[in-house]
């Protein structure tokens, strides 16, 4: 094995997000104020910062406000104030509009902007590196690495130039390690090396499971007439049943373009859903098919999102350091937003962590601070308020739940003396297959409804064809023993980029599951939803994955 280079900084921060570019920003600001140098470098395994971004987004400028007040003089692509708001329900072949002046204040967008999500980490990333922070796209922190005493020391970038069979390439060259007095971890929702340290040490034993939903989104360019500069929409109901969480967004940002979205509760029960087969039987629905007729689709992904909210959020720091963003959690369900709340959570462990330094810590210890900081402020405040929102829908179905929610929020303004629980992890709800009714799902027409194969291409995927797969299965056996024989394969259908497929001989003998990793859009649903835990999410070589533009 070669021979790694190390390189030395006072923070690394893992991920280009949200979370870790506010952190590094608020690093070098502190670091300027003080004049005690801070040197901080961010990883990030997108080609380019941005590339994975995928959110909504309806973002919420509190936080952005805090960090660079004047944001709008600086560029900031923030130019589609919220005009105008819709609440839906949908029935099969019906909808209803509800005022907006009946949901709780919290749903409200007045003063948020249309955003794509990316644009603005590619903005965040301009102002940071301005400030002297060190950004690396297309590297991919794959290991974390500790010190003698089990204290996080800092990450490693995966080897590049390795073949499928784990050989080394003509192009080889060996990652490299970044060594820090503190580490944060903005990998965003399921991060896999968040993930090893939640388990490592024990970081979500005093939370509830964290409960996920599968994001889906289009990018589409409509007719001028159809087109309403800062208008959002959010529907519920049709097509999810009432034990299925789920509904959509539409969002209108400039250029005539449009967001479509759909979300859908990863704790769902009936294994022939498929979550994006129901996106694109959303689309079709009365009330929304004639906002898109005559225009194009021009990009496609998904992401997971956690949707645990307060009492899933695991402990956040640990020797060497903390989790930051959707890393942890911080995702306000009622809402629809964690982008505020994600950078609020990258400025206070870089608060923390410019105090420490300033009193001569050399980051030995867990630095406690930063989960008080986080307890004592509004990002705190604003997710107890919302605590109960998702699990009432899951304790009591969309309907009732829907019902005691506005009830916690509207009325007891979010101060209820009891706070609702979530009782299992996602994996466990699959009920087996002939316990479930199998879903028909109409084929795609080419005009609002599409298949798998046409939207992955509209992501913009590339991952190099002949290296490791990076969806490692514990066990070959299951997916055809357990998964195909209890759930009817469900990987099949949770997947919404077509990466796993049972295929069988030429008479329908010896089926065995295929992954057709280079398809993958990094959306991490596969380790969420495996009924075992069966797979698992490691990062593919840097640079490899979609390329979202203006998502």
């Amino acid at each position: 094995m070669s021979e790694r280079e190390a390189m030395e900084y006072d923070v690394v921060i893992v991920g280009a997000g949200p979370a870790g570019l506010a952190a590094a920003i608020r690093l070098r600001q502190l670091a300027e104020e003080s004049g005690q140098e801070i040197t901080v470098c961010v990883l990030e395994k997108g080609s380019e910062v941005g590339a994975h971004i995928l959110s909504g987004a309806v973002l919420e400028t509190r936080a952005l406000d805090e960090l660079i007040p004047d944001w709008k003089d600086k560029g900031a692509p923030l130019n589609a104030p919220v005009s105008g708001e819709q609440f839906m329900f949908l029935t099969e072949s019906g909808s209803r509009s509800m005022p907006i002046w009946m949901l709780p204040k919290q749903m409200h967008n007045h003063g948020n902007h249309v955003v794509s999500l990316g644009n603005v980490c590619r903005w965040l990333a301009e102002q940071a590196e301005e400030m002297g922070v060190e950004i690396y796209p297309g590297f991919a922190a794959s290991e974390v690495l500790f010190d003698d005493e089990g204290r996080v020391k800092g990450v490693a970038t995966n080897d590049m130039g390795v073949a499928a069979d784990g050989s080394q390439k003509p192009s080889y060259e060996p990652g490299i390690e970044l060594h820090a007095k503190y580490t944060f971890f903005g990998e965003g929702c399921r991060g896999s090396l968040s993930k090893q340290l939640i388990e490592q040490f024990g970081l979500n034993g005093e939370s509830d499971p964290q409960t996920y939903g599968i994001g889906m989104k289009e990018l589409w360019e409509v007719p001028a007439e159809k087109h309403e500069l800062g208008k959002v929409i959010h529907t519920a109901g049709w097509p999810m049943d009432n034990k299925t969480w789920g509904g959509s967004f539409i969002y209108h940002l400039e250029n005539n373009q449009v967001y479509v979205g759909y979300v859908i509760g990863l704790d769902y029960e009936n294994p022939h859903l498929s979550p994006f087969d129901e996106f694109q039987r959303f689309k079709t629905h009365p009330a929304i098919r004639p906002m898109l007729e005559g225009g194009k689709r021009i990009a496609y992904g998904a992401r997971a999102l956690n949707e645990g909210g307060l009492q899933s959020i695991p402990k956040l720091a640990f020797p060497g350091g903390m989790l930051i963003g959707c890393s942890a959690g911080f995702l306000n369900v009622p809402k629809i937003k964690g982008s505020h709340n994600a950078m609020k959570t990258g400025m206070m462990a870089a608060e923390a962590v410019a105090e420490a330094v300033a009193a001569g810590d050399a980051g030995r210890g867990t630095l406690e601070s930063y989960p008080e900081k986080v307890r004592g402020s509004w990002v705190h405040e604003e997710l107890h308020r919302a605590r109960n929102f998702r699990p009432a829908a899951a304790r009591w179905g969309m309907r009732f739940g829907t019902l005691y929610a506005g009830f916690d929020l509207k009325v007891l303004r979010g101060k209820a003396p009891w706070t609702l629980h979530h009782k299992h992890a996602d994996h466990e709800t699959l009920k087996p297959k002939d316990q479930m009714p199998k879903i028909a799902y109409p084929k795609p027409d080419g005009v609002v409804s599409f298949d798998k194969l046409s939207s992955v291409y509209l992501a913009n995927v590339n991952h190099e064809e002949d290296q490791p797969c990076h969806l490692k299965l514990k066990d070959d056996s299951i997916p055809v023993e357990y998964n195909l024989e209890h759930f009817d394969a469900p990987e099949e259908r949770y997947c919404p980029a077509n990466v796993y497929e049972i295929v069988r001989d030429s008479d329908g003998s010896n089926p065995r599951l295929q992954i057709n990793f280079s398809n993958c859009v990094h959306c991490k649903t596969c380790d969420i939803k495996d009924p075992k835990q069966n797979i698992v999410w490691t990062t593919p070589e840097g640079g490899g994955g979609p390329k979202y533009p203006n998502m």
